[in-house]
C-alpha cells in the first residue's frame, strides 16, 4: 500500500452516467492483484473532504483504469477530470479474486455497476479457464459499453438479452452448467449477491463476491465497513478482509 500521484491520460464515457479513468501510475500498476481497490482524493481542495474507493477495472501497462458511475459531487469531480490532471491515490488496498483451482469453466456475474473489476479479473485467467460474463442491467440504455467476449446480457425490462435479472437467467440454464466443473465470481448490488448465494448454495456452485461499502480510510483504522460473517456474532472489514469474500463466509 502507498500513495502515489498519478496522471490522468484519459475519460471516456462509455455507458449513460458511466466514465472510464485511464490514470498513468506505474508504482501501483504493477502491484494490483484483480478485486483490489484504491482510494482516490478526488479534488487538491478540503472538499470532497474524504477519499473515494474504486475498483481496479484494468491495468494497462503503467496505467490504471477506473470505472465509475457518476452519482454525487467527488464522481462528477472525477468524471471532468483532463488529461494530464494529476490523482492522489492510495493503493493497492484489500483482498483480490483467487483464480486458482481446477475448476474448468469460470462463470462471472456483474450487476450494474458491478461490471468495473471485469476486464482485470478475464485476463488474469490461466489459458486454460473458460470465461463466461453473464451482465444484468436495468434496461437496453443502462448497458454499459465495454468489449467483453463471451457476454450474456439480462435486463430487467428485456429491452435487450434475457428479459430478466441475471440469477433468473442461470436458474433457466442449469441444464447447460450441470456437469462442469464451475467457479463463480461475483460484484454487484447486495440483493442480486444475495439471490445468487441462494443459487451456488442450493447447487453447490463454489462462488467468491467483491462486496461494497462506504469506506472512509481503506484499510481498516476506522472500522467504518464492517460486514456480518455466517460465524455467529462475528464480523469482518470490507476494506481489509475484503472487499472478496467467498460467499458461504459472509451473510448478505
Amino acid at each position: 500500500m502507498q500513495t502515489r500521484k498519478g496522471t490522468v491520460e484519459n475519460v471516456v464515457q462509455i455507458g449513460e452516467v458511466t466514465f472510464l479513468i485511464k490514470v498513468e501510475i506505474p508504482e501501483i500498476a504493477r502491484e494490483i492483484a484483480p478485486g483490489q481497490f484504491c482510494n482516490i482524493k478526488v479534488s487538491e481542495t478540503n472538499f470532497p473532504l474524504l477519499r473515494r474507493p474504486f475498483s481496479i477495472s484494468n491495468v494497462k501497462g503503467n496505467s490504471i483504469e477506473f470505472m465509475i458511475d457518476v452519482i454525487g459531487e467527488g464522481t462528477k469531480i472525477l468524471a471532468t477530470k483532463k488529461p494530464g490532471d494529476a490523482l492522489d491515490i492510495l493503493g493497492p488496498l484489500g483482498r483480490g479474486f483467487d483464480t486458482s483451482g481446477d475448476y474448468k469453466t469460470a462463470i462471472l456475474v456483474a450487476g450494474g455497476i458491478g461490471l468495473a473489476p471485469f476486464p482485470f479479473l478475464i485476463n488474469s485467467f490461466p489459458e486454460d479457464k473458460n470465461v463466461k460474463l453473464f451482465y444484468g442491467a436495468r434496461s437496453k440504455k443502462h448497458i454499459i459499453d465495454y468489449n467483453y467476449k463471451n457476454k450474456f446480457i439480462c435486463t430487467d425490462d428485456g429491452s435487450a438479452g434475457f428479459h430478466g435479472n441475471v440469477v433468473d437467467y442461470l436458474n433457466s440454464s442449469m441444464d447447460e452448467l450441470k456437469g462442469d466443473s464451475i467457479k463463480f465470481f461475483a460484484c454487484g448490488p447486495t440483493p442480486m449477491l444475495a439471490a445468487l448465494k441462494r443459487f451456488c448454495q442450493a447447487n453447490s456452485f463454489d462462488c467468491e463476491v467483491s462486496t461494497e461499502s462506504a469506506m472512509a480510510c481503506g484499510f481498516g483504522i476506522c472500522q467504518g465497513c464492517p460486514i456480518e460473517t455466517t460465524e455467529q456474532g462475528y464480523y469482518k472489514l470490507i476494506c481489509k478482509d475484503g472487499p472478496v469474500f467467498n460467499i458461504s463466509e459472509i451473510e448478505l
